[in-house]
């Protein structure tokens, strides 16, 4: 992104830098295959920075498409041109498709993960089919107030998830935050903040002695549940998951003179009786 859009966007003119976006002329296949090419093999930044501003008004584009989330859209844009920058360097002149077609994933999943990390509610959202569920019950709902059983049922059979799934992001869809220290305008008998009768129990001994002796049971069930596997295994399992350098399949493959794909599958195995050992014991 060049300075003058960037300075734009960060001192809050948000319609100017819309307007100077798309001011930037879309380039034709030609144009954008050989300055992908000259990015691919020579590493031409001119001819990255080129392809990212051509392409800021399909990050605005799809910004706007967020604003649903209470999110500034400045915050938006920039979030969604992280993934166009991304897209840029990924960028395959080869393969036969335009940037757009290839980059526009790449903008969505930047702008989900800040919304993931920024919208309050949202941050509930933990599992990759919470997620799922998250971006598309907002879309699919098409009325206030709660879904009927029917509804249910129906936005379950369309998103793949359980009818239970759905009902559960509901409720926290529902929800709102109450702020941990009040605010300056509580009223004398308003409701209490919960800094006012929640206790902080991270330091709390009893709390630090249990977590300490549960880590300290949890390690040496590890330990124990190793000492089953063969030692080759044992090896294999600590390089790949317990190392601090964690090595690959294809390092593991040379040391032991055999194919990564044995290597993986051993592994595979391995992990099945671990997860067995842990689970009987």
């Amino acid at each position: 992104m060049n300075h003058a859009l960037a300075t734009t966007l960060s001192t809050g003119t948000i319609d100017a830098y819309i307007n100077s976006a798309y001011q930037i002329p879309i380039l034709t296949l030609e144009e954008e295959r050989d300055l992908a090419i000259r990015l691919r093999d020579h590493n031409d930044m001119e001819a990255a920075r080129r392809l990212v501003l051509s392409h800021l008004r399909f990050v605005i584009r799809i910004a706007r498409g967020y604003l649903g989330y209470g999110l500034p859209l400045p915050d938006l844009i920039q979030e969604g041109s992280i993934g166009l920058m991304k897209a840029v360097r990924r960028f395959e002149p080869d393969v036969g498709v335009r940037l757009v077609s290839f980059a526009v994933h790449w903008i969505r999943a930047e702008i989900h993960e800040y919304i993931l990390r920024n919208w309050r509610i949202v941050k509930v959202a933990t599992t990759k089919a919470q997620r799922k569920l998250f971006f598309n019950l907002r879309s699919t709902k098409k009325r206030l107030g709660w879904f009927t059983r029917q509804e249910v049922e129906d936005v379950a059979l369309e998103l793949g998830v359980k009818p239970a799934t759905v009902l559960e992001m509901e409720a926290r869809l529902a929800n709102y935050d109450l702020a941990f220290d009040g605010y300056d305008d509580d009223e004398e008998n308003g409701i209490s903040a919960p800094s006012a009768y929640l206790p902080d129990m991270r330091l709390e001994p009893s709390m630090l002695l249990e977590r300490a002796d549960s880590e300290s049971w949890e390690h040496d069930r590890l330990i124990a549940a190793l000492a089953t596997l063969d030692q080759r295994s044992q090896t294999i399992l600590q390089a790949r998951w317990l190392a601090e350098k964690k090595q690959t399949l294809h390092e593991l493959a040379e040391q032991f003179g055999v194919s990564a794909e044995r290597i993986r599958q051993i592994e595979k195995v391995a992990l099945q009786k671990l997860k067995a050992q842990l689970e009987a014991a």
